[in-house]
């Protein structure tokens, strides 16, 4: 479980900062964090059970980092005779949270394959289980076709057939030392 620790100096917060958390109940008249109002879990509308999924052989979880991140790698949800696998956007880092292949394009979107590979082998599934790629790539002028060679020899080695839906965007990934990251999702029967 993430520890609730407060990350942000009360004592830094910009005017604007303090108007907009008052406005969420997060920050009281007297400049003190509240009390949360909402529960962990509400009665009136349950929401849907969901489940993280961890691969701690091969990719660490993210709130380990040495600053925190806030998401889970990924999340199945169980929704009427179907399992729905979330997986927020990975790259390749290894199960210490260290940036794997540094520098080298093709190694960085081969570890990528191997991490969501094993998150999907977390909840018994598959890459012909997925439906729906977004591929982030630093420099997608520079990077995109071979991206596309290696994604395509992948693909082919799995047979895949159908392919997942995909889009691919440019973007400036979270470390500089990252050059792909692919978020991904699955869906399957439940038995």
């Amino acid at each position: 479980m993430m520890n609730k620790q407060l990350l942000i100096d009360l004592k830094k917060l910009t005017d604007g900062e303090r108007i907009e958390m008052k406005k969420l109940g997060i920050l009281s008249d007297a400049n003190t964090i509240t009390e949360s109002v909402f529960p962990s879990l509400h009665n009136e509308r349950p929401p849907i059970p969901k489940y993280v999924t961890h691969a701690p052989h091969v990719i660490n979880e993210a709130y380990e980092y040495q600053k925190p991140s806030s998401f889970s790698r990924a999340l199945r949800l169980d929704l009427g005779g179907y399992k729905v696998l979330l997986i927020s956007g990975t790259a390749s880092v290894n199960e210490h949270g260290q940036a794997e292949h540094i520098g080298d394009f093709n190694a960085q979107l081969w570890r990528t394959y191997v991490n969501i590979t094993n998150l999907l082998a977390a909840e018994g599934m598959t890459w012909h289980d997925i439906v729906r790629t977004t591929n982030y790539l630093r420099d997608i002028e520079r990077d995109y076709a071979e991206f596309n060679k290696i994604r395509t020899t992948f693909y082919n080695w799995m047979n895949l057939d159908p392919l997942p839906a995909s889009t691919g965007i440019q973007a400036r990934l979270c470390w500089e030392t990252l050059l792909v990251e692919i978020e991904a999702y699955a869906i399957c029967k439940t038995s």
